[in-house]
């Protein structure tokens, strides 16, 4: 769909990365532009035997092509300026100002691509008060009042094991480019785009907001845990087993399942130890053990489903019948399980897929300058 778009990608680590993973997935041609040391993604995390075999690196950026350019000299800058003008979309994620200085602000780029659509992914946007403060993942989700959702039994915030603020941020980038992509083709005008990570996650808590000012803080309390019908209930061998069973269909069937009718009036009872439905129903999963609830989850339409872990997930039915999984044969690092960010998405194969690029592999390969779409 997108094998027209041209992106440079002037990003690095994971938010950029993701947004213009999600691009290529859809058939845009990304050329990834890297210090000469490259991307730190190709290094964090990667063993002695394969020092530039970084799982984000290699998770994040697929169908793209490496050049390396050293934005510190004059020559770089040029060359940099020379891709920009044969380009639909230009990505950054410095620090405000820093892509100034380089000389590939907005500002600039525009003078040699008029409709260019240029999107700057930052933690805190472009202005304010925060704006020039280093971040990570976990910075944004603290000030974006997501962690704060995310507790352990004591009501104590916890660090989840997915970067959301990195990933969601991808996202809305990427979901903005596109906008502007179509609003470029309508009025022939490009676009700058200032994306914060932060104000993305914020994105999240409509439910939120709304009944903050009504002065209801953690969102939806039936959405929490705290009626029967909408929890998550521990199995005879201790995994976990998710019933959102919230309509009144649903929960009857559930009821009815089980030959428990006399449950039906109670649903939103509260899910609290003297609560007799409570305790019955917690008994009732610890009679059996995880894979005997998966089985009843696949045949009650009941909203009830097993809690997988990520392998689970990844070789289920579901994610093979979606195409969500797919692996990469790759010379240099050996097999590569990858996960499609537009599973579903296409009728037929979608684009052919490639593994990431080695750094600077596109110069390896090509003596001329690529040419203006």
């Amino acid at each position: 769909m997108l094998s027209h778009i041209r992106v440079i990608d002037f990003t690095r680590l994971l938010p950029g990365p993701y947004a213009t993973l999600r691009l290529a997935d859809l058939g845009a041609k990304v050329m990834k532009i890297e210090e000469p040391s490259g991307d730190p993604a190709r290094y964090a995390g990667s063993d002695t035997a394969q020092p530039s075999a970084g799982p984000v690196f290699l998770a994040n950026n697929r169908n793209k092509r490496s050049i390396v350019l050293d934005l510190k000299t004059q020559e770089g800058r040029d060359k940099a300026r020379a891709l920009a003008s044969t380009a639909d979309v230009v990505i950054e994620s410095f620090r405000p100002g820093v892509a100034d200085s380089l000389g590939i602000g907005y500002e600039t780029l525009r003078q040699v691509r008029a409709d260019i659509v240029y999107c700057s992914l930052t933690g805190y946007g472009q202005s304010g008060p925060l704006s020039q403060l280093g971040g990570h993942d976990l910075n944004y989700m603290a000030r974006s009042g997501l962690l704060s959702q995310l507790t352990d039994s004591e009501g104590q915030p916890v660090i989840p094991s997915m970067q959301f603020a990195d990933f969601i941020g991808g996202i809305a980038a990427s979901e903005a480019i596109l906008a502007a992509l179509v609003t470029r083709d309508r009025t022939g005008r490009g676009a700058y785009l200032d994306i914060s990570m932060t104000h993305a996650l914020m994105g999240l808590l409509t439910n939120h907001a709304l009944l903050h000012g009504k002065g209801q803080e953690d969102g939806l309390r039936v959405l929490t845990g705290q009626v029967v019908c909408y929890r998550l209930y521990r199995t005879k061998d201790g995994r976990s087993i998710s019933v959102a069973a919230l309509e009144p269909k649903f929960w009857k069937a559930f009821c009815t399942y089980f030959h428990r009718e006399d449950w039906i009036p109670l649903q939103m009872s509260p899910a609290k130890d003297g609560n007799a439905v409570f305790e019955e129903l917690q008994s009732l999963f610890a009679s059996r053990e995880f894979v005997e609830w998966v089985d009843i989850c696949d045949a009650l339409d009941g909203c009830i489903a097993p809690v997988f872990h990520v392998a689970e997930a990844l070789s289920s039915d579901l994610a093979n019948r979606h195409k969500a999984v797919f692996t990469l044969d790759s010379a240099d690092w050996g097999p590569l399980v990858q996960v499609h960010t537009h599973a579903g998405g296409f009728a037929g194969e979608g684009p052919p897929q490639n593994p990431p690029p080695k750094l600077g592999d596109w110069q390896r390969t090509n003596r001329a300058e690529p040419s203006r779409p």
